[in-house]
């Protein structure tokens, strides 16, 4: 194949065909923009929803006061081999009514009143895997000394739950923007395939083969593709810095808001965004292609 008639060729179709191609460009940027306002949309849900999940993250399992110390040891022994648990930590009683001091702040000289600790000592449970907190939870209940075990189970069910649908909505809303961009695309090249038709079938004739004849096709899709991505990332990219410096750093912190910084957002969005524009605009070109060559 001959690159620099591919290359000319690919940009002389695209010069012929501006409406049509502005069209595609149009189409295809429509189409990566709802994407990357969904992908934004998506990650900054995620980053909360792991910050959320990781308030959750941990087992509180309370032993009675008569349990021995080798119980005890035993208890934290068992649990820390488990593969859901990331470590385990003893919490002694006095440490415990210590930080409820903490929590309650201004309110914690009524804790002065209490003749004794009523608080028990504690093992403190990490999870390594959120899903794992019902079986460490069960494992731990079955131990001799074990006065309760405390965890959110409903709340992390809940974290569970959104964190699925969040994925399976944002993969939902990326397979339709997809297929939607590549038969626009295909449609588009297909109107300059339908005008060189007579061309093509004289090169065809002459012995071109079907990659000297699809090659500069496939680059214009590619073309189309790459100008879409990087003008969609720059939209989307330049939206997303706005929105942050409307959201300053104290209104932030008073909502507890963590966002995706925005170099790192622009940073991948724009990657992916080439490689779903040069993906949509060769699948277009190859769909296009199907009635003139073989496959």
């Amino acid at each position: 194949m001959n690159i620099r008639y591919t290359i000319k060729q690919a940009f002389m179709q695209i010069i012929r065909n501006k409406a049509m191609s502005f069209a595609s460009v149009f189409s295809i940027m429509a189409m990566l923009i709802i994407l990357g306002m969904s992908f934004v949309v998506v990650v900054n849900l995620n980053v909360a929803m792991e910050s959320a999940r990781d308030g959750y993250d941990t087992i509180l399992v309370h032993i009675m006061d008569d349990t021995p110390e080798w119980q005890v040891e035993n208890i934290m022994e068992t649990l820390d081999s488990m593969y859901e648990v990331e470590g385990v930590t003893f919490l002694p009683k006095d440490e415990a009514l210590e930080q409820w001091r903490l929590e309650w702040g201004d309110r914690a000289y009524l804790l002065d009143t209490l003749q004794s600790n009523p608080l028990p000592d504690g093992v403190i449970v990490h999870l390594a895997d959120l899903e794992g907190a019902d079986n460490v939870a069960r494992r731990a209940s079955n131990f001799y000394g074990v006065l309760e075990v405390q965890y959110y189970r409903d709340t992390v069910e809940a974290l569970l739950r959104i964190t699925h649908f969040i994925q399976m909505a944002a993969l939902a809303i990326m397979i339709v923007l997809v297929v939607i961009s590549v038969v626009v695309v295909s449609n588009t090249i297909k109107l300059t395939v339908f005008a060189r038709a007579e061309e093509i079938n004289i090169m065809k004739y002459i012995g071109a083969t079907n990659w000297f004849i699809r090659g500069p096709f496939l680059l214009e899709g590619m073309l189309i593709g790459i100008i879409s991505a990087a003008a969609s990332a720059g939209i989307i990219s330049f939206a997303y810095n706005r929105i942050m410096e409307m959201l300053q750093a104290d209104v932030m912190n008073m909502f507890r808001l963590q966002l995706v910084p925005v170099g790192f957002l622009t940073y991948n969005l724009f990657w992916i965004f080439v490689a779903l524009g040069i993906s949509i605009g060769t699948c277009g070109s190859i769909i296009s292609m199907r009635r003139f060559l073989d496959t």
